[in-house]
This record gives C-alpha cells, sequence and structure tokens, in this order.
C-alpha cells in the first residue's frame, strides 16, 4: 500500500499597496452606506454636539463672557475641536464591538489586507465628523456665531481638524484593541481625553488661570487645535498654531500607529 500525502495549501499572496488601498476604501464605504439604512448611527454624534454647544453657551456664557453671544464667539471653535476628539472614542468603541463579536474573524477569512479593516473604519469614522462639524457650524450661527473668515476659513478648518483627528484616532484605537470590553474603552478613554481638553483653552481664555497651569495649556495639542481653528473662523493667528497642530498629529500617528497595527495584528 501506498500512502498519499496531500499538498500544504499554497501561501496567501501578500496584497499589493493599490490592492489594499481599494480593498480599505471598499470596507469604507460598507461602514459609510449603512447609515442609509439605519440613520440611528448618527445620532450620538448629533445629540452631544447640539447638547454642549447649549449648555456651555447658556449655563457659563454669562459667567465667563458677561453675555452669551460674546462667549459664542469665543467657545465654539473649542467645542468643536472637543467633539472632533471625543468622536474617536466611537471608534475605538466600535472596533472594540466587532473584534468582541467575531466580525473581524470572518473579515479576516477573506483575500484582503490585514489591515484594510482597521484602516476602513478609521476613515468612515473620521468622514462621519464632517456631519457633526457642520451641524455644530449651523446650530451655532442660528444661536448667534458669526464666520468672520469666509468659505476658505471653513474649510481650512475643517482640513485641519480631519487630520488632526485622523491622527488622534491611532490612539483611541490603541485603546479599544486592548481593552477588554467596550465599557473599560469608555472608562480609559474619557479619563485620558476630559483632563486634555479641559486643561486647554478650548472654553475659557488661558489668562484666567493659574500660572502653573498656563505652562501646561500653552504646549498642550488642544489649545494649539483650538487656537488655530479660531483663528480660521474668526480671525487671529493662524500659522503658528495649525504648524504646532500639525506636529502634534504627525508625533501622534508616528507613535501610536505602529503599535494600533501591532495590537490588531495580535488581537485578531
Amino acid at each position: 500500500m501506498t500512502t498519499m500525502t496531500v499538498p500544504a495549501p499554497a501561501p496567501a499572496k501578500r496584497v499589493g499597496l493599490s490592492a489594499g488601498f481599494r480593498q480599505t476604501m471598499t470596507l469604507t464605504w460598507r461602514s459609510l452606506v449603512q447609515i442609509k439604512h439605519n440613520p440611528m448611527e448618527l445620532l450620538d454624534l448629533s445629540v452631544q454636539p447640539v447638547m454642549f454647544l447649549l449648555l456651555f453657551t447658556y449655563v457659563f456664557g454669562g459667567a465667563i463672557a458677561g453675555s452669551t453671544g460674546d462667549y459664542l464667539q469665543f467657545a465654539l471653535p473649542g467645542l468643536v475641536v472637543q467633539n472632533a476628539l471625543f468622536a474617536t472614542l466611537t471608534t475605538a468603541i466600535g472596533l472594540n464591538t466587532d473584534i468582541t463579536k467575531g466580525v473581524f474573524d470572518r473579515l479576516r477569512s477573506l483575500p484582503i489586507a490585514r489591515t484594510a479593516p482597521l484602516a476602513g473604519r478609521i476613515i468612515a469614522d473620521t468622514a462621519k465628523q464632517l456631519w457633526a462639524l457642520f451641524l455644530f457650524l449651523g446650530i451655532g450661527t442660528i444661536l448667534g456665531f458669526r464666520i468672520q473668515t469666509g468659505v476658505a476659513g471653513v474649510l481650512g478648518a475643517v482640513a485641519l481638524l480631519l487630520a488632526f483627528a485622523l491622527a488622534m484616532s491611532w490612539m483611541s484605537v490603541l485603546i479599544g484593541l486592548k481593552a477588554k470590553d467596550p465599557e473599560k474603552v469608555q472608562i480609559f478613554a474619557f479619563s485620558l481625553m476630559m483632563p486634555l481638553t479641559f486643561t486647554s483653552n478650548a472654553f475659557v481664555p488661558t489668562d484666567t488661570m493659574p500660572g502653573w497651569l498656563q505652562v501646561w495649556v500653552d504646549v498642550n495639542p488642544v489649545t494649539q487645535l483650538a487656537d488655530a481653528v479660531r483663528g480660521l473662523l474668526i480671525g487671529g493667528e493662524v500659522a503658528g498654531p495649525a504648524i504646532s497642530s500639525l506636529l502634534w498629529a504627525a508625533a501622534l500617528a508616528v507613535v501610536f500607529a505602529p503599535l494600533a497595527i501591532r495590537a490588531f495584528r495580535s488581537r485578531t
């Protein structure tokens, strides 16, 4: 009798850059098209911006700036920044949920780039922030906020916010991959985001804070981003804060993207 040996399957070919990009865009569209069938996915990006805008304007506006109108003109760019950073948490929570439920295990069985599902999710969630951003500006305009720089300033603010949020998403992804469940993601992420945003000049001028705190506020990346967006929307210095924001974004991406990809490969 002769024994027959079944040849081992050939290893999967490495996916090229162009194919990986197409697969990433396909999975990005897959995430975005779900909004058509389930508009409630935008609920978190709709309720929170409106709630924060109304609360900060009408509860703190008079006490901080003397009038709600003056405070709205100062604080809305900072609120936009805060919302963009907090919105990256949805990526971490959604990613953790998909991994826990085995969604990524099914995607791994397909002949696609291993990082395509991860990158597709990040890009889709960043694109969804456009809805929250324009909702902020629309309701702010109704309440009395006035853009002083025109269309070019708005487009510059949008581009800068999306670039920074995209870089920040890698840190959120790392949190989502390391946490055991979505509840842990919220605890870790909020413990990081809350101090970072509230120890900035997003909501109050820096000179109203204690001197020792101003040292940190001046170098806080949220402060740099808030100043840049404020300048792009209502006027003021733009170049310095914008360059600092882009450098912070590059640093975040360089540090956290490789760590997130390594954690993703280990987790899946």
